[in-house]
């Protein structure tokens, strides 16, 4: 928890962002609720929704609030412990304290903030609220005002009915913007990131099951922070972007890819990728994509800075990528005229990167086009090319991944060879050689600052090929 001041000045800042887009009325803030795992009392560990814990900063579960668009009043919602919860929780401090932590001195049980909502909705009041992530607060917003559970989770202007559009952008456009102090926890969030990734390299041994080294990287992340920023990607077949199997023994002459991150204990994410000989060598071929793969990761980091679009800084390492296939014969021809075609996206079907924050893909809940696209912005429709997640016009404060890489997927490939997506610029018959290569993506966070960027982080992880074999090679 921040103090009490960065609350109060964000609520103050979002009055004056739902001002300037002409909204009246309340906005209500749902935080999360336990969530059972099989039962009652056995619950999943409690994470609280990222808006919420932005503006009223409470971690825990069972709390809502209401903040007036009009007047400028605000109540925060929660019940004090009763003793059946001191039986088992101990005492706990109240709610009233609790609000003046994050600066809201007015405060009500839970069961008022319903009353609330409804006085609102009697009133004809437009009720502005943001998509709700979970199916409880799905219903429960659909419960106090009327509106279909379908309908809550649909971004629209507040007098259409459903989430507030207006809300989503004045959200939006803080939240891309960290602040200092969000920017120390990001650092914090990246060192803890650091040292997971370092169990994972000395892990990375043949005969060892994966599932280990996962176990070690996690602890990791529970021993120095909240714990893991999303669920760990670990495996030999790289070709599979989002692969959470791990069920494999380190292979040698395969690849490793790991891309995973860490939630420092105020929920700020990292979320690094690299990519580990598991033989503690790269063979030829391997080094080959390898180090194509990382010249464009330290090409995009140099194209990074305020004024530019991510955007334009996606084309660009895509066009990267393509002459680096060019010159070991993966593709042949005018690479200018390959890439408004998509022929990257066979070999990285995926964006560069995407916005990070109190979310490993941050706010990507309140909808992927709002968030990493300006409104004269439109996605691309074809792949690679259309998968990019963040596209906005760079300004200091916004913190970004980078993350090429390249994949070789047999059954994409067999595709576009059968449909001829390609346009006669790949190379298939050298192709055919890496149906069994797998993939490799190198991933960073950086920040953009003033003058260009940073990497965020105290120590950044080893990503020279040549670097990777040394280190690999005395551990």
């Amino acid at each position: 928890m921040f103090n009490s001041e960065v609350y109060a000045n964000r609520r103050r800042t979002l009055l004056e962002q739902m001002a300037s887009r002409g909204a009246h009325g309340v906005a209500v803030f749902l935080g999360n609720v336990d969530a059972a795992t099989n039962y009652r009392g056995n619950d999943y560990k409690f994470r609280q929704d990222s808006n919420f814990l932005y503006y009223w900063g409470i971690d825990e579960p069972w709390f809502a609030a209401v903040l007036d668009l009009d007047s400028a009043q605000e109540c925060l919602y929660g019940n004090d412990v009763d003793i059946d919860d001191i039986i088992w929780m101990g005492p706990q401090p109240s709610v009233a304290s609790k609000g003046e932590l994050v600066g809201c001195s007015a405060t009500a049980p839970l069961a008022e903030f319903d009353k609330a909502v409804a006085a609102a909705v009697s009133a004809g009041r437009p009720v502005h609220f943001l998509p709700p992530a979970r199916y409880y607060n799905q219903m429960k917003l659909s419960q106090l005002t009327g509106i279909s559970t379908d309908a809550v989770r649909k971004v629209a202007p507040v007098a259409a009915g459903g989430a507030s559009e207006e809300l989503v952008k004045s959200v939006v456009a803080m939240r891309l913007i960290k602040e200092q102090c969000e920017i120390e926890e990001l650092d914090k969030a990246a060192e803890i990131g650091y040292w997971m990734h370092t169990e994972a390299r000395r892990g990375c041994k043949p005969g060892v099951l994966e599932q280990e080294i996962v176990g070690r990287m996690e602890g990791v992340t529970y021993s120095k922070g909240w714990g893991p920023s999303f669920t760990t990607i670990l495996s030999q077949n790289g070709e599979t972007l989002h692969n959470h199997s791990h069920h494999q023994i380190i292979t040698p002459g395969r690849l490793l890819v790991v891309d995973a991150g860490a939630e420092s204990n105020t929920h700020y994410a990292s979320d690094f990728t690299r990519t580990y000989p598991c033989s503690g060598k790269f063979t030829t071929k391997q080094r080959e994509i390898y180090d194509i793969v990382q010249q464009a990761n330290d090409y995009a980091y140099s194209l990074t800075k305020p004024g530019t679009t991510y955007w334009d800084v996606h084309y660009a390492t895509a066009k990267f990528l393509l002459e680096g296939l060019k010159a070991i014969d993966l593709v042949r021809g005018d690479v200018d005229e390959m890439l408004p075609l998509g022929i990257s996206g066979l070999f990285m079907p995926h964006g560069l990167g995407h916005n990070m924050g109190m979310d490993v893909h941050d706010m990507e809940d309140l909808g992927e086009n709002y968030v990493g696209y300006a409104e004269d912005q439109k996605r691309h429709p074809l792949l690679g090319l259309g998968n990019l997640r963040m596209a906005r016009r760079l300004e200091p404060g916004h913190v970004v991944t980078d993350e090429p890489g390249l994949y070789f997927i047999p059954a994409l490939i067999e595709q576009w060879k059968r449909e001829g997506t390609d346009k006669g610029f790949v190379n298939y018959e050298k192709l055919e050689g890496y149906y069994d290569f797998g993939g490799i993506r190198l991933e960073d966070d950086i920040l953009v600052t003033a003058d260009g960027a940073r990497r965020l982080g105290p120590h950044r992880l080893p990503i020279l090929s040549s670097d990777i074999e040394e280190v690999m090679a005395n551990e």
